[in-house]
């Protein structure tokens, strides 16, 4: 099943400049799709559509029109994890974590027992259990990126959003974020992430669809789209792309 299409869509700011140009992309359920391009290429700006946060006409999530969807209804369908968020309050751990369970309250609901365990197994999913009464204030950089990754598992989405989900992360915490993503793909969800690096993308990805200045240049399963020339094309400088034992790099 297609889990989001987009048909012909644009997207121009009201400065005139067009971000997004008659782009066309079909995301199949399951698979895990990296949005690969360098600075400026419409990585975030798509995303934004893709949350509607940015109106677009051409875009549907499961076959619905995502401008037919509810705020709530869309919470419960698609989820981000941003590359940052700034605090304003000093939240434990485990009730920033509960945000991601905002969808399925209602307007003045406050979470129950089932929320409050569905939030406790997303810590646990990212190893952050331990800190569950710890103020949000005193994480790291890397416990930081962490939470927002166990909000958005708290949110129970279909489809899972990630504005450049390594960017900032030191090996070892880039490695435990890679094998929990890959782990959440094996069970069926329909991840997708925004990257410069075409490492990240070729580790970790299904598929790839590169952007180069608003436009799609190539979209298709990675082994086939993972070539020299088109990352070359891509990125307006001379890259590689070795095999080393059975595993695929780019230089």
């Amino acid at each position: 099943m297609t889990a989001i299409s987009l048909d012909h869509v644009s997207y121009t700011y009201s400065s005139g400049t067009e971000a997004i140009k008659d782009f066309s992309l079909e995301i199949e359920e399951g698979s895990t799709v990296a949005l690969l391009g360098s600075n400026g290429a419409g990585k975030s700006t798509l995303m934004d559509m893709m949350l509607s946060w940015k109106k677009a006409q051409g875009i549907t999530i499961f076959g619905k029109d995502i401008c037919d969807y509810g705020r709530k209804e869309l919470g419960r369908t698609l989820a981000l994890v941003p590359q940052s968020e700034n605090y304003n309050f000093s939240f434990t751990v485990l009730d920033y974590t509960l945000f991601g369970r905002a969808p399925y309250l209602s307007e003045l609901g406050s979470p129950g027992f089932e929320d409050i365990e569905i939030a406790f197994n997303a810590l646990e999913t990212v190893g952050l259990q331990d800190f569950a009464k710890r103020s949000i204030t005193a994480l790291s950089g890397g416990e930081h990126q962490l939470l927002l990754l166990a909000r958005s598992i708290a949110q129970q989405s279909r489809i899972l959003l990630l504005d450049e989900p390594t960017s900032a992360l030191d090996p070892a915490n880039r490695r435990k974020v890679m094998a929990i993503l890959w782990n959440l793909h094996e069970k069926g969800k329909t991840l997708v992430f925004s990257t410069h690096d075409a490492n990240l993308a070729l580790e970790l990805a299904t598929h790839v669809a590169m952007l180069r200045k608003g436009s799609l240049l190539t979209f298709g399963q990675k082994e086939r789209v993972a070539t020299s020339e088109l990352l070359t094309t891509l990125y307006d400088t001379p890259l590689t792309v070795y095999s080393i034992e059975g595993k695929t790099f780019v230089y």
